[in-house]
């Protein structure tokens, strides 16, 4: 785990509201990654900077206890064209705590490391976290998932 400053990006994918309360977003972000990838999402962003995928949660109402957004999709060099059945988002340059999720996906070591950051007394800011899937995710059995979470 360590402090990093994120420049501000932008994202465009798909977009879900969902919560944390009974188990809604155990339902609500696989399906999210279902439509990504049955919709063909990845092809259809324009200005692409890298395939690598963003799962970001921001729009918090408070913290992870209540409402926010999911977004799934790519890191894009401008909003200037985004397609009418996608969302696009900008994220502000923020400090982030920098945590790696390592094993098999199917084993659930997003979603554990997630239980720690939540137990955790990291000073969040609640404006924007992110997963980031890339070249070391490719292998489901032998993963690593790269998770930042804004901090004051």
């Amino acid at each position: 785990m360590k402090n990093k400053t994120i420049p501000s990006f932008s994202i465009i994918g798909l977009a879900i509201r969902t919560s944390n309360q009974d188990g809604q977003a155990a339902k609500d972000i696989p399906e999210l990654w279902s439509r990504f990838f049955k919709e063909d999402v990845l092809s259809r962003i324009p200005n692409k900077i890298s395939s690598e995928l963003y799962c970001i949660y921001t729009e918090y109402e408070k913290d992870h206890t209540l409402p926010y957004t999911t977004f799934l999709g790519c890191k894009v060099s401008n909003l200037e064209e985004v397609p009418e059945d996608l969302d696009g988002i900008h994220i502000a340059e923020n400090h982030y705590q920098h945590f790696t999720a390592e094993g098999s996906l199917e084993d659930g070591i997003v979603y554990e490391t997630w239980q720690k950051i939540w137990s955790s007394d990291l000073p969040r800011t609640y404006a924007a976290d992110f997963e980031i899937y890339g070249e070391k995710a490719q292998n489901p059995q032998d993963a690593k998932v790269d998770i930042y979470i804004g901090i004051h």
